[in-house]
């Protein structure tokens, strides 16, 4: 199947929206739920099952960054990738009733009205006790492959809930909605039990499906998914936020790392791998479309269709202005000053970073990250295109001084993301079809390195890092910059810094803060692991803006046009010139003899009047608690400690029991 399809998350097509689909039996089938016998009357009909079950859970991932199937939202301002204060860190907002909690979970735990997780489990429930007996005209290599999808389905289901909310009900059985049955007023399982059931699942999944699919079903789940995701799982069991004995008992940690190195021989065998030898391949890997890639563990397929079709929605959001986009996604400090050096060393004073000049002799990926004024990031119409983002003051005619910006682009940053972003669409940016990898081979190798640092094996840590560095040429000098790594909680810290560059803007940092507790120590909640591992909390920090500004004012109000508009033509610095590095210089003097930085007027984080705020997640955010709803339709729940429940009680269940 084509891209002028519907092409969806890790399945061909969603038949739902699709003129090849029976609309007879789609209107009979329209409530989530509402399933019977003649689901499973051939391989067509159960396959439009399966595509619409894929697509309950996966559309809404039109954009890199986002997590929580279904749900799908963007945690990425409650890092220091981007900034924006929302409620969840506002010092000035304390969430705790159960009004406050996220309803997420849903109301009722058989409920057929909506698209929530219990509704999806049920329809995976649905397929995985019905096919074998009903569906006498489906083979039985097709029976295989549906539970299979199903399992894995249902285990990606109850991962997210547990990353919310700890222990959940498990419910395995398809029941109708009542008050009066007891059977199906199922309590919260222990967090335990439920990583016990997703790992059940994952081996139903990993003995059920193929290694590849046919190229027209490219993009279904695998049996190397399902390994890689008990990797994923298994490391986030044995986390802090879910393992009070984290750095007591490696049994946890272990068992991750058999997890990660089982899934490693398998992707391996299979012909997984890092993508390519340099940092050009890094960033050419997000532009394979709707074919194999053998970083790509698990993606999302989007169209360029025009219609009847769902589009990746960042290239549009990280465009600059000036060029079609939304405005682009504005890169605080804290992030361009987080990228290694080129030799792979931190970047600090002593190393030779130069927080103006903060371009110079960086990461290779930095360069693949991020644009800054004087580079080059073009499109279709314009490929040869240069980002320039900085404004000038001048005295407008009343003698007061105004700001004017280059090409329009009003930025409180220097640079703006650009990783992932294709080249070759055009500047409408609203169609592109452009994939999203949802878990990438280079995780699984961190997820690896990880457990090996937790275990105090810290040779085998630092090779499994330096398989990242080595595969975008950063020199093995030094241990490819890591250095020596005095203990294993440097290492964890080495891992997650790692993680934070290699991973940037994946969705993935929000998820590592929450399951290492990084906003915050408190050691009465068991929480003292920021200074286990020397990193400085969340807490209290604030994503910084700076304008690049023009270093004269301009004292004639009828000449205030761009001062540096002939100047700048002859600079568009690429990193796959030759002159690369040369040219790196070149912009630098640039910079040196036209620019200084200056602070915002507005800071990235603020209260909606220009006054700074700074982080503040409180400990019990870490895991949610139960919303009004979900607590008055199902009333033998336990509300999570810390939150309140549906009568203002202070919780009881204890997620890390």
């Amino acid at each position: 199947m084509n891209k002028n399809k519907l092409l969806y998350v890790v399945t061909l097509a969603f038949c739902l929206l699709v003129a090849s689909c029976s609309d007879q039996f789609l209107e009979e089938k329209k409530l989530y739920g509402v399933f019977d016998a003649s689901t499973f009357e051939n391989e067509t009909q159960t396959g439009w099952f399966i595509d619409k079950v894929y697509y309950d859970f996966y559309y809404g991932l039109r954009s890199p960054g986002l997590n929580i199937v279904g749900l799908w939202e963007d945690r990425t301002a409650l890092t220091e990738e981007k900034g924006g204060i929302s409620d969840l860190i506002n010092p000035n907002k304390t969430l705790e009733t159960a009004d406050d909690c996220s309803q997420y979970y849903g109301a009722k735990l058989s409920t057929n009205v909506t698209n929530s997780p219990y509704t999806r489990i049920r329809n995976c429930n649905f397929l995985i006790l019905n096919i074998d007996e009903l569906g006498t005209n489906v083979s039985d290599d097709y029976k295989k492959t549906a539970k299979g999808q199903m399992y894995f389905l249902r285990a990606i289901q109850y991962f997210d809930l547990v990353r919310m909310y700890g222990g959940v009900p498990i419910v395995t059985t398809v029941s109708n909605a009542t008050a009066e049955d007891e059977s199906i007023k199922y309590p919260r399982a222990s967090v335990t039990e439920c990583v016990n059931q997703i790992l059940s699942d994952l081996d139903e999944a990993a003995s059920l499906l193929p290694i590849q699919w046919p190229a027209a079903s490219y993009g279904r789940f695998t049996r190397e998914a399902a390994l890689a995701m008990k990797s994923r799982v298994l490391l986030t069991y044995a986390s802090p936020l879910f393992n009070k004995d984290w750095d007591s008992n490696n049994e946890r940690w272990e068992a991750a790392l058999q997890a990660g190195l089982t899934a490693e021989t398998e992707l391996s065998a299979n012909g997984y791998g890092l993508y390519g030898s340099s940092a050009k391949d890094w960033s050419a890997m997000f532009l394979v479309d709707n074919s194999f890639c053998k970083e790509a563990i698990m993606v999302k397929l989007l169209s360029s269709n025009t219609a009847t079709a769902e589009n990746n929605s960042w290239e549009k959001t990280i465009r600059l202005s000036n060029q079609g986009g939304g405005g682009g996604l504005k890169v605080p400090k804290e992030m361009i000053d987080l990228f290694p050096m080129a030799d792979g060393t931190r970047p600090t004073a002593e190393n030779g970073y130069d927080e103006f000049k903060f371009f110079l002799n960086r990461d290779p990926r930095f360069y693949r990250t991020f644009a800054f004024s004087g580079c080059k990031w073009g499109y279709k119409s314009s490929p040869d295109a240069t980002v320039w983002a900085y404004r000038w003051e001048y005295l407008n005619a009343k003698g007061n001084i105004a700001y004017a910006y280059s090409d329009a682009n009003d930025a409180n940053s220097p640079a703006f993301v650009r990783k992932m972003s294709n080249t070759t669409v055009d500047n409408t940016f609203d169609y592109s079809g452009t994939d999203i990898f949802e878990y990438r081979y280079a995780e699984l190798l961190l997820n690896i390195a990880e457990c090996y640092a937790a275990t105090n094996n810290i040779p085998k840590c630092i090779e499994y890092l330096s398989k990242i560095r080595a595969r975008v040429n950063i020199p093995s000098a030094n241990n490819y910059g890591i250095g020596v790594l005095a203990d294993k909680y440097a290492a964890i810290e080495a891992v997650l810094y790692e993680r934070r560059v290699e991973l940037a803007y994946e969705g993935k940092r929000a998820l590592d803060i929450q399951r290492w507790m990084l906003y915050n120590d408190d050691a009465s909640a068991n929480n003292t692991t920021c200074t286990k591992l020397r990193i400085n909390p969340v807490n209290g920090t604030c994503r910084t803006g700076h304008y690049l500004e023009y270093k004269n004012i301009l004292t004639d109000p009828n000449n205030v046009t761009d001062p540096l508009a002939t100047a700048r033509k002859s600079i568009s610095i690429d990193p796959d010139a030759t002159s690369f590095n040369q040219d790196l210089q070149t912009l630098a003097d640039f910079y040196t003899q036209n620019f200084v930085l200056k602070n915002p007027d507005t800071p990235m984080d603020d209260d909606g009047h220009g006054v700074a705020l700074n982080i503040d997640w409180k400990q019990h955010y870490y895991v949610w608690g139960l919303h009004r709803t979900a607590l008055t339709a199902n009333s033998w729940l336990e509300q999570t400690k810390g939150w309140l429940d549906e009568n203002n009680t202070q919780g009881t269940f204890d997620y890390q029991k």
